[in-house]
């Protein structure tokens, strides 16, 4: 047993340096540089580095499916269906033109109209341009994470090994380097925002509160290797405005307040987000709702109207879509956060798919799932555009103003632009979408009756 106390001491001696190397290494080329804003461009070698290695995982998957005479599978990202955008009376008088003798003015009701809904509701089934907005983007090339794609089937050996070997890197090195680093950021803010809550209020609280606060989303950037590029940045949110977003994952909320100073609004939590919640609003005026208050739009748009109206506060950050979508499309805007009058800052955020898919399927996986995935991709890749501040025309309503901010908002994140509301996500199809395509249908046939009445 003696002999066996230097062995011992010596493991013990390897293990304490490991530790302390490590330690140190995570101080000076992650937290310290997180905590001044700068960048030694190790994330940039890594990301090239990266897409070179997918580049040559494309390849030879694709010499190898001619090899083995398999067909190649591109993803048609446009939708199944290609179709020119045409209206209700269009498409009807075309397909009475084709299979009936009639004139295509007939007031009356004709079989052959049926067909216009049978053939929508059918494209419909095969195309909605709204649950596919729920799913993973596809991939037209193999990131070594995911196999959703056809071409992902077994090619080569080395292919194979690249891809063992990714899943080492990814879980035992990169994995327990970001929980330490995100354990770091999430304890420094707890710490720091409660020290500063303090503190009297004053610019000193202010300064350090926004300070303290950018350091720790910076430190939490870091922990999931965001790779961040800010265009225009003399838009971004100024005080006593509203930021809105398109939202793609609840990292939106960091990727934005590690360039930038927010006030967050929110559903009061327990558990751990409840504590950071609580030490948060210590520092800073946090708009945070009780779940009863949450449904009462009034007492909302009221608390938000008095944040907004004090100068000396921070932007709101709000991310009126209201639920995630997945990187393609910006859905509807609810229109609360348009109704109060203040400056809208516009920002388009666009992550790049091929590195990690940012989207949450909250439907699909659990809070905890969804950052394992995180954690374990090989880098979260995005753009953000500062856009020019927007407020309501005076011949504007909410809903007209929250539709132009959004237009804006998908045209610069190159984004589709859909009418439809994300709350289909979870809920049915609303009965006044189907009575607006009966109505209009009587309109067109009402409307023949009328013309003719005339003649």
């Amino acid at each position: 047993m003696f002999l066996l106390l230097p062995f011992d001491s010596l493991v013990v001696n390897l293990l304490g340096i490991s530790i302390t190397v490590l330690f140190t290494l995570l101080l000076v080329f992650i937290i310290v540089p997180a905590i001044f804003g700068v960048s030694f461009g190790i994330r940039k070698v890594y990301m090239k580095t990266l897409l070179k290695i997918f580049q040559w995982a494309t390849l030879r998957i694709e010499r190898g499916a001619k090899e083995k005479n398999h067909l190649l599978y591109k993803p048609y990202v446009n939708g199944i269906i290609a179709k020119e955008p045409t209206s209700l009376e269009e498409e009807i008088k075309e397909i009475r033109r084709s299979g009936s003798g009639k004139a295509l003015d007939t007031p009356e009701f004709e079989l052959s109209d049926i067909f216009y809904f049978c053939r929508k509701g059918i494209e419909t089934i095969m195309d909605d341009e709204v649950t596919k907005r729920f799913s993973a983007e596809e991939l037209e090339s193999w990131n070594l994470l995911s196999r959703t794609n056809y071409n992902f089937q077994y090619i080569s050996l080395r292919l194979t090994v690249l891809w063992g070997l990714g899943v080492l890197i990814r879980y035992c090195f990169l994995l327990p380097l970001r929980i330490a680093l995100a354990f770091t950021g999430i304890s420094l803010l707890v710490t720091g925002t409660t020290v500063v809550g303090y503190l009297p209020n004053g610019r000193c609280k202010d300064f350090l509160s926004k300070h303290v606060h950018l350091m720790c989303y910076r430190i939490c950037v870091r922990a999931l290797t965001a790779i961040i590029t800010y265009h225009d940045r003399e838009n971004r949110p100024r005080n006593g405005g509203i930021c809105v977003a398109n939202h793609t994952s609840p990292i939106d909320v960091i990727i934005l307040a590690s360039d930038g100073y927010y006030a967050m609004v929110g559903q009061i939590h327990g558990g751990l987000m409840g504590v950071i919640q609580r030490a948060m609003v210590k520092a800073c005026p946090h708009v945070w709702f009780e779940r009863s208050e949450v449904k009462d739009r009034h007492l909302v748009a009221r608390r938000l109207t008095e944040h907004v109206q004090d100068k000396s506060k921070l932007p709101i950050l709000i991310f009126p879509e209201g639920t995630c979508i997945n990187n393609t499309s910006v859905m509807m805007f609810k229109k609360g956060s348009f109704e109060i009058g203040a400056t809208v800052y516009p920002v388009a955020i666009k992550y790049d798919p091929q590195f990690g898919d940012a989207f949450w399927n909250s439907s699909k996986y659990g809070m905890v799932t969804y950052l394992l995935r995180m954690m374990t991709s090989w880098a979260i890749v995005c753009s953000v555009w500062y856009l020019p501040p927007m407020t309501r025309q005076p011949e504007e309503d909410a809903v007209q103003f929250a539709n132009r901010v959004k237009s804006a908002i998908a045209r610069q994140g190159g984004l589709v632009d859909l009418l439809w509301d994300g709350g289909l996500k979870r809920e049915k199809v609303k009965d006044v979408f189907k009575e607006e395509q009966q109505k209009l249908y009587s309109k067109m046939i009402v409307g023949s009756h009328e013309d003719r009445s005339r003649s």
